[in-house]
């Protein structure tokens, strides 16, 4: 449980999208302290009129292993204890796997995945000192369904679903939560400024293109309201009886609900070949 008085929530990737809007209601409450991290200055610059020495803007490149120490540095030197972090900094890459460009591919992996894990690792130990505090995983719907031409998305997302379950399993004999938040596409710049498309060039995933194409399209045109989205966030991490799991919008809980059903109905048909390989 997290009281929303004298906190420290550090946000990663706060310069667009939902780290943004969380770090802009943040910056609003009374009693919390924020650490706001992006990778350049002037993305920042839209806290200034809510700091009254309560705000700690940080530069890092989550990609960066060095940049990552630093970062931790910084915090630990303007908080004695972060309460809160929000892993949030993340890319998309939509195409085809097939036609995947390899490299962009590990690229989205370090950010998406091994910069979040670490980024929780340099701030484990505090974490751990004081037997207390959240770790928010901003993961997304596409982790619990998928899409053509997001395969590779999903599979960071996946890795990070993995990876949290996991972790609050080891932390939650310490009095430290994880929440995975899982949420549906929104109304965010984010398809346009954190994340890179291929069209498809092999003519039978030609039926793709449209869907590549509208990717800017369909964010702005989303149902998913980024106020609400950070403002749930906020509400779960707040909450006596915090979730370890959070799917936010239409998408992501009919998608993750009609997956795992198709999931168990499949388990469950071919349950004696499954259960035929123990002794």
């Amino acid at each position: 449980m997290i009281i929303m008085t004298n906190q420290t929530w550090m946000v990663t990737g706060t310069s667009s999208g939902f780290g943004k809007e969380l770090a802009l209601q943040l910056a609003q409450k009374t009693g919390i302290q924020l650490i706001a991290t992006a990778r350049k200055e002037s993305d920042l610059d839209y806290l200034d009129q809510y700091d009254h020495g309560q705000i700690k803007k940080i530069l890092v490149d989550v990609a960066k292993s060095k940049e990552i120490q630093r970062a931790v540095q910084e915090a630990l030197a303007f908080t004695e204890q972060v309460d809160v972090l929000v892993n949030n900094a993340g890319l998309g890459y939509f195409s085809t796997i097939e036609e995947s460009n390899m490299a962009t591919v590990r690229y989205m992996f370090e950010v998406n995945v091994f910069g979040l894990a670490e980024m929780t690792k340099a701030l484990l130990p505090q974490f751990r000192q004081h037997r207390s505090g959240t770790i928010v995983n901003i993961s997304s719907a596409l982790a619990l369904t998928t899409l053509p031409t997001m395969g590779f998305y999903s599979a960071t997302k996946y890795a990070v679903e993995g990876y949290s379950d996991t972790l609050r399993k080891e932390l939650a004999p310490l009095g430290i939560h994880v929440l995975t938040v899982e949420p549906s596409g929104a109304r965010t710049n984010w398809a346009g400024s954190s994340s890179q498309k291929e069209l498809p060039q092999i003519t039978d995933y030609a039926n793709f293109q449209q869907m590549v194409e509208t990717m800017d399209e369909g964010v702005t045109k989303s149902p998913g309201n980024p106020k609400l989205i950070a403002k749930a966030i906020i509400e779960a991490v707040e909450n006596p009886d915090t979730p370890d799991h959070l799917p936010l919008g239409n998408f992501a809980y009919k998608g993750s609900l009609e997956n795992l059903r198709g999931l168990t109905r499949e388990i469950e048909h071919y349950k004696d070949i499954s259960l035929s390989t123990d002794d």
